[in-house]
C-alpha cells in the first residue's frame, strides 16, 4: 500500500509589531549561539575543557541577569534555549565527524 504525501504552502502576513518582536528574537538567539559558541571554543583552548548544553543554559541564566545583556529578557527563552541546543547538536556532529567544526 502506498502513501500519498501533500504539500501546503502558507503565507504569513505579520503585523508590524509582529515584524518588530521577530526581528528581536531572531537577534538575541544569533547573540546567544555566538556567544556560547565563543564560550565553550575558549573553554577548550584554554582549559580544555567541554562546556555542555546544561552549562551553558545555567550560563544563559547568568547572562540574562547581567545589566549589558538584560536584554535578552524582552524574547521567549524557548527560543533561546533552542539556540543552545541547536549548538550542542552542532558540536555533537562535529565530534562524530559528520560535520565542520560549528560556526
Amino acid at each position: 500500500m502506498s502513501t500519498v504525501h501533500r504539500a501546503y504552502r502558507y503565507r504569513f502576513y505579520p503585523t508590524q509589531e509582529q515584524v518588530e518582536q521577530l526581528a528581536k528574537t531572531f537577534g538575541c538567539a544569533r547573540v546567544v549561539y555566538n556567544h556560547f559558541l565563543k564560550v565553550r571554543t575558549d573553554s577548550w583552548y584554554e582549559k580544555q575543557e567541554r562546556v555542555g548544553y546544561n552549562d551553558t543554559a545555567k550560563l544563559l541564566t547568568k547572562l540574562k541577569q547581567q545589566e549589558e545583556t538584560a536584554w535578552l529578557q524582552d524574547v521567549s527563552n524557548v527560543c533561546l534555549q533552542q539556540s543552545l541546543r541547536n549548538l550542542d547538536t552542532a558540536f555533537k556532529n562535529f565530534f562524530q565527524g559528520r560535520a565542520k567544526y560549528p560556526a
